[in-house]
């Protein structure tokens, strides 16, 4: 004769539901199990484009040279800054809305959180050497990147606009998500900026490098 085995809920473990920390060196998995070394290897093998992120902070020094009328840096005179991202895409045709990912904290990620004009040009492929300076840390100033980057300003937002690009879109914040260490920050594009001239490629970046197509 077989028996049916009465269910019952499984016991409470008395006092506290986290477990003592992992060993020094140990990967820190998230509560669903994934470990940042595996989320990293695996989101590591999508293919991005490369944006350079740009734009202008407010100034704060009485004795800050006036910008040149008509170049759209009257609109911002502050310092520039700049910041590589591979987290940009398209969100909404109506209203043309577009996403970056800012590391909350980042000197970015502060100055967007006062200004909200900003730009973002699409790097070329020849434009690797571009990318690298503005994503390594601990550098030394932007602005001295910017004194030997050729560029202009966007007339909609006075954000850096890196002459040589794809393109480029001029945007105004329309929100900011936090998300996890990053903040999501949704852009309206008030211009864009297509290149001319001679067709390129585009710059990607994946599994760990920066990329040609083909």
């Amino acid at each position: 004769m077989s028996h049916t085995a009465q269910h019952r809920p499984p016991a409470r473990a008395a006092g506290p539901t986290t477990g003592a920390p992992p060993p020094s060196g140990t990967p820190v998995p998230h509560p669903e199990g994934v470990s940042e070394d595996e989320f990293r290897a695996a989101m590591a093998r999508l293919a991005a484009g490369v944006v350079l992120v740009t734009a202008q902070e407010a100034s704060d020094e009485d004795d800050e040279p006036p910008p040149t009328p008509g170049t759209g840096a009257h609109l911002c005179p502050g310092e520039p800054a700049g910041m590589t991202a591979t987290s940009f895409l398209s969100v909404s045709l109506r209203p043309p809305l577009v996403l970056v990912s800012v590391r909350t904290g980042s000197r970015m990620d502060e100055v967007l959180a006062e200004q909200p004009l900003w730009a973002a040009s699409l790097l070329a492929d020849d434009q690797r050497t571009v990318a690298g300076q503005f994503a390594m840390k601990g550098r030394l100033s932007d602005r001295l990147l910017f004194r030997h980057l050729p560029h202009t300003h966007g007339a909609a937002t006075g954000a850096p606009l890196v002459e040589g690009a794809l393109g480029a879109v001029e945007c105004r914040t329309e929100e900011r998500v936090p998300a996890g260490d990053h903040h999501l920050v949704v852009g309206r594009v008030l211009a864009t900026h297509p290149a001319s001239g001679r067709r390129r490629e585009p710059l990607a970046y994946y599994n760990g490098r920066y990329r040609t197509l083909g």
